[in-house]
């Protein structure tokens, strides 16, 4: 009986050492195997991976181990990890984010989704076809999608431009998810707070006008008043950037032809709003639809340069703006 408790204490024993030297990584190997963690993979699927590729040796002490030293989240990419690394300096290195695996990209403000498209792409970040594809039918579970109404580019104006930190190893549609969570954080809560009355998705879409046409951040309050003033006076917007939008290409002088095309975004010969946004607009924009400035403004002209703006209440007011800027005054 003796020597049977004493086997079984030598098992344990041994047992312990080896559970020992596989949570400090005591005799492993310092060879560097690439793992590769998906975007929300926890400890269970973590263990599972380390296991097969012979980095750790016991899934379950891993998980308890992780279970007891906090919340751990892993950055999802492709990690470079040796059995001769402990727990502890698996779960620091799981928990940052690979080396050489992640890109900065600026999505500048008023960017048109093909146009983020292009950037994304041109990073090594996309496939093209398949972004569009989950622009357009992607499930992504925010409550201001669910109000967004059944139009072609459905995501339009809502991918907040801003400087992102994307893994090469993200999916098209984790990609769109970050930049939808960011407006989430960014704008909803914005508009909340205001008690506007005009519907979230009208607000993008002024905003993302505005975005097009403002000459500077000092002119976006009264190009938003023009708008609006425009609106509640029954006059059609006759926004050149929405007419831009339609062509896919940003002349600096549209045609008669160009302002009479048959489109649901022109805005020369449909009243109010364009069906949807023309482009990602800024918090500067945003906030100017949600409060745009008080005046009587009704016309306004961008200076030659494109620096500034100027504005008036009246046609010849803005007649006389007009051959100021053609230097005939």
């Amino acid at each position: 009986m003796r020597k049977i408790i004493y086997g079984a204490a030598g098992i344990i024993v041994i047992l312990i050492m080896f559970i020992f030297a596989d949570i400090f990584g005591i005799g492993g190997s310092k060879n560097n195997i690439d793992i590769k963690v998906e975007n929300g993979a926890g400890a269970s699927v973590v263990a599972e991976k380390l296991k097969k590729a012979d980095i750790i040796s016991y899934k379950a002490i891993f998980k308890i181990y992780s279970r007891l030293t906090g919340e751990h989240i892993y950055q999802m990419g492709i990690h470079k990890l040796n059995p001769s690394m402990s727990y502890k300096e698996i779960i620091r290195s799981l928990q940052s984010v690979p080396e050489n695996d992640e890109v900065q990209v600026l999505i500048p403000e008023g960017y048109e989704l093909r146009q983020i498209a292009d950037v994304l792409e041109e990073n090594g970040l996309i496939n093209r076809d398949v972004f569009m594809s989950e622009v357009e039918t992607g499930n992504f579970d925010y409550e201001f999608i669910k109000n967004i109404p059944n139009r072609n580019n459905r995501l339009e104006g809502y991918l907040f431009p801003d400087t992102y930190k994307f893994s090469k190893n993200e999916t098209e549609h984790e990609i769109i998810d970050k930049m939808l969570s960011n407006f989430d954080k960014q704008v909803v809560p914005l508009y909340q707070q205001s008690g506007c009355s005009m519907s979230l998705d009208d607000i993008v879409i002024l905003a993302s006008v505005i975005e097009r046409e403002a000459a500077s951040d000092n002119d976006r309050g009264k190009v938003a008043s023009v708008f609006v003033n425009r609106i509640n006076m029954g006059m059609k917007l006759e926004s050149c950037a929405t007419v831009q939008y339609i062509l896919r290409e940003r002349k600096n002088v549209l045609s008669i032809e160009d302002t009479k095309i048959e489109s649901p975004y022109n805005t020369y010969i449909n009243d109010g709003l364009p069906i949807g946004p023309i482009a990602s607009p800024g918090i500067s924009s945003i906030n100017s639809a949600i409060y745009p400035e008080q005046t009587n403004y009704i016309y306004f002209l961008a200076t030659e340069d494109g620096t500034d703006s100027l504005f008036s209440e009246t046609f010849e007011e803005h007649l006389e703006n007009q051959k100021r800027i053609q230097g005939n005054e």
